[in-house]
C-alpha cells in the first residue's frame, strides 16, 4: 500500500513539472529522497518510463496539428491538378512526392527531427555519466538556481516586446529548428528542465512564447521516446508488481499533464514565465542549504 501512495505521489508530480519549466526529473530525484522507490533499477524505470504517460498527453492535445494525414495539410498552390490525370504507380509516387515535400506537417516533422539529433548523438554517449555523476540534489539545486536567473533576465530582456520573428510554429526554418535543439542538449543536466532550455532557445531565437513552447512540446515526443526506449533496453530483473505499479504512474501522469498543459497554455497567453524563474529560484536554494547541511551534520 506504501509503494501506491509513492506511485501516486510521484505520478501527479511528474505530470505537474514535466512541460513546465522547472525539471520534472530535478523534482523526482528530489522527492525520491524522501518517498523513493526500491530497489534502485525500479525506481530509474519508474521515473523514465511515466514520462510516456505526458508525452501522451502532448500527443492528445496537439493530435490534429501533429497529424500530417488531415484534410487542408498541403501548403496553398502546391498541388498540381495534373497529377490527378495520371494513373498506377506514376500517380501515387507523384503525390507521395507532393506529401513529403508540401505538406506542412511533415515539413514540421522533418524540423523536430533534426531538432532531436543534438540531444540524441551527445545522449548516447554521455547517458551512464550522466547519471552517475549529475543525478544528486546539489547539481540540481544548482541547475535550478542558474536557469532561474536565465529566465527571469530573458523576461525583462523582452519586455513590452510585440515583434517576434516567428509566432507560428510552422514557420521556424530548419536552422533554427537545430539551434534549438542544440539548446536542448543543456538539459541533459538534471535540474535544467528540457522546457526550460529548449523555451530559453527558441525566445532568444526570434519566437514569441506561444511559438516557444509549443515545438517544445513537439520537440519532447521524439526526445523523450529515445530516453525512454533507452531506459528500457536498459531495465532488467523487474515483477510483475513493479510493472503493475508503472503502469498505474504511466496513467496518472497523462491525466495530470494533459490538464497541466492545456493551462498552461491559457496561462501564457496572458503572463510572461518569471513565475517559473522565480520558483526554481526559491526552490533551488532550500534544496542547496537542505542537503549542505545535511551532509555536515
Amino acid at each position: 500500500m506504501l509503494e501506491i501512495i509513492k506511485v501516486i505521489i510521484l505520478s501527479i508530480i511528474e505530470g505537474i513539472t514535466e512541460f513546465l519549466p522547472v525539471s520534472s526529473t530535478g523534482h523526482l530525484i528530489l522527492v525520491n529522497q524522501f518517498v523513493g522507490l526500491n530497489p534502485e533499477n525500479f525506481s530509474n524505470a519508474f521515473t523514465v518510463i511515466i514520462q510516456l504517460g505526458a508525452i501522451l498527453a502532448v500527443i492528445a492535445i496537439y493530435f490534429d496539428k501533429l497529424n500530417p494525414f488531415g484534410k487542408k495539410k498541403l501548403d496553398s498552390g502546391s498541388y498540381p491538378e495534373k497529377i490527378e490525370e495520371l494513373s498506377g504507380a506514376k500517380k501515387l509516387i507523384n503525390k507521395a512526392y507532393y506529401w513529403f515535400n508540401y505538406n506542412k506537417t511533415v515539413s514540421l516533422w522533418k524540423k523536430i527531427v533534426i531538432a532531436a539529433i543534438p540531444a540524441a548523438v551527445i545522449g548516447l554517449k554521455l547517458d551512464d555519466i550522466i547519471d552517475k555523476l549529475l543525478f544528486k540534489p546539489i547539481p540540481v539545486a544548482l541547475a535550478l538556481i542558474v536557469y532561474g536567473i536565465i529566465i527571469i533576465f530573458l523576461e525583462d530582456k523582452n519586455k513590452g516586446k510585440t515583434i517576434f520573428k516567428h509566432t507560428d510554429v510552422f514557420e521556424i526554418g530548419y536552422k533554427t529548428a537545430f539551434l534549438i535543439g542544440c539548446f536542448q542538449v543543456l538539459a541533459m543536466w538534471p535540474g535544467t528542465s528540457r522546457s526550460a532550455a529548449t523555451i530559453i532557445g527558441a525566445m532568444i531565437l526570434g519566437l514569441n512564447r506561444k511559438a516557444a513552447a509549443d515545438f517544445s512540446f513537439f520537440l519532447a515526443i521524439p526526445t523523450m521516446l529515445g530516453a525512454t526506449l533507452l531506459k528500457l533496453i536498459k531495465t532488467t530483473g523487474l515483477t510483475g508488481g513493479q510493472w503493475g505499479l508503472i503502469a498505474l504512474g504511466f496513467v496518472l501522469s497523462f491525466i495530470v499533464a494533459y490538464i497541466v498543459i492545456k493551462k498552461f497554455l491559457e496561462y501564457i497567453q496572458r503572463h510572461d514565465f518569471k513565475v517559473f524563474g522565480y520558483y526554481r529560484i526559491v526552490l533551488g536554494a532550500i534544496v542547496l542549504v537542505y542537503f549542505t547541511l545535511i551532509s555536515i551534520f
